[in-house]
């Protein structure tokens, strides 16, 4: 994808629901909605003693009771006279619910957790301010934008404009068993190793580790089941390669011979995974990853303390599990972003407050503190350059910072368009059906080429 993508489509697709779409069409046709309005002034600024400021976000469910229980208190202790409310929304509630947020009168929430791609869809709904202007006023002098490495900072810029900080960074890595790669008789695996490599060396994986004759190990294990979260690994393949979902006018550029190609390597990787794998989701392969059945993984790397560290879901320890970005093409290593970040509605009652607590949340201080106790992704160079408290974490910071690298390189991160949502439903059933073995990966994507184009066209 190109990062300088800025279609502006003729009519606003929401994939969120129907009450949505309304709302925002009534919003463009009357120009009446929120977004039509200044920001707010500072709607209390941060609190008083005798008068407290009270703001609300609406966060992933993953992740929203951690922060209410932990992270508050903590925020609280520097800005004791803001009650902060995290309302846990389920991911597939999440975009719909902003949407009629930011253009209600008398809105709930102030604050959104935004996942990677829906910043344009909400950025052209006008319901987000732009933090670094609308909010400038209420920044603090040491927040420091440039330490933020360019990748994560860009999941939720839009045409310009800043709309929200990444509060929980992502990025897909390879993890791999080094006790397995040894009994195979190879080498550790290096970020030099090539997608070509690595399926050379993959059969040697498939391995009866404990002498009765069976197969109980098996090279690979990455989500083959159709999901919006299925396709990365195709496209990190073909990015990997130089090539890219589209094309700075956003017409599609993924149904060549490299596209082809990658995707074929999604599918023949299967041959090399346990019976069964093309059910695996998110959780089956890490799962398998921790019981030592597979000999690496393609998954999230917030996923790592719970495949290497913690002894109450995990076979393994950090020493015997290794983390790098994934395989290289012609043009290099390869991974896909994965950013949530957060954002401040414009019409939020309370936009001093509800910035001050991002901020906080995303500062230098604030990283490092949700880093170290939560085990959240830090986003700034300076936090990834620094020593952790866990010696576990150091290995991970390096590829953290190597995987940023990769990723700004290639633009390896989903369609970035107002129309992502429904861009990314058609590259996964397309995608999917060619992995479950119902058609083939040329078809797949030319199919998912005519559908996309024809929803451009609306």
């Amino acid at each position: 994808m190109t990062a300088g993508t800025k279609r502006r489509p003729k009519r606003l697709l929401a994939v969120a629901g129907a009450a949505a779409l309304s709302l925002i069409a009534l919003t463009a046709c009357t120009g009446t909605g929120s977004s039509d309005k200044p920001a707010a002034v500072d709607g209390g600024g941060i609190g008083t003693a005798k008068k407290h400021v009270k703001i609300t976000m609406m966060s992933n469910d993953a992740f929203a009771q951690q922060w209410q229980d932990q992270l508050v208190p903590e925020f609280n202790k520097e800005f004791p006279y803001i009650d902060v409310t995290i309302d846990a929304v389920p991911y597939t509630e999440l975009l719909a619910k902003g949407l009629l947020n930011g253009t209600d009168p008398d809105p709930q929430y102030d604050l959104i957790t935004l996942d990677d791609p829906w910043t344009p869809q909400l950025a052209n709904a006008g319901v987000l301010m732009d933090l670094k202007n609308d909010a400038k006023q209420w920044t603090d002098k040491g927040y420091d934008w440039a330490d933020f490495n360019a990748a994560p900072l860009a999941s939720s810029e839009w045409d310009g404009k800043q709309y929200g900080v990444p509060l929980r960074s992502n990025m897909l890595l390879m993890f791999y068993n080094k006790a397995l790669y040894a009994k195979a008789g190879l080498a550790e695996p290096t970020p030099e190793l090539t997608w070509d490599q690595y399926l050379k060396e993959a059969p040697s994986l498939v391995q009866d580790t404990d002498g009765d004759g069976k197969v109980d190990s098996w090279a690979v294990g990455l989500t083959w089941m159709r999901g919006v979260l299925s396709p990365p690994v195709w496209q990190a393949v073909l990015n990997s390669n130089g090539g890219a979902l589209f094309d700075k006018d956003m017409k599609p550029t993924f149904d060549t011979k490299a596209g082809i190609a990658a995707l074929q390597t999604q599918v023949d990787l299967l041959k090399y995974a346990p019976p069964g794998a093309t059910n695996y989701n998110y959780t089956e392969p890490l799962d398998a990853f921790r019981q030592g059945k597979v000999a690496s993984i393609f998954t999230w790397g917030s996923a790592y303390k719970s495949a290497a560290v913690d002894p109450a879901v995990t076979t393994l320890t950090p020493d015997q599990v290794g983390i790098q970005t994934m395989p290289a093409g012609s043009d290099g290593a390869s991974t896909h972003r994965g950013i949530w970040s957060g954002s401040v509605f414009k019409n939020s009652a309370h936009p001093e407050a509800a910035w001050t607590f991002l901020q906080w949340m995303t500062s230098k201080k604030g990283e490092v503190w949700t880093t170290n106790t939560l085990g959240s992704f830090p986003a700034r160079k300076s936090t990834l350059a620094s020593t952790p408290s866990q010696a576990w974490l150091a290995p991970v910071f390096t590829t953290i910072q190597s995987a940023y690298d990769v990723a700004d390189k290639g633009q390896m991160w989903r369609p970035r368009s107002p129309e992502s949502n429904a861009i990314q439903e058609i590259l996964a059933d397309q995608t999917s059906a060619a992995v479950q073995g119902q058609t083939s990966a040329k078809d797949a994507l030319a199919k998912a080429t005519d559908q996309i184009n024809e929803l451009l066209k609306k």
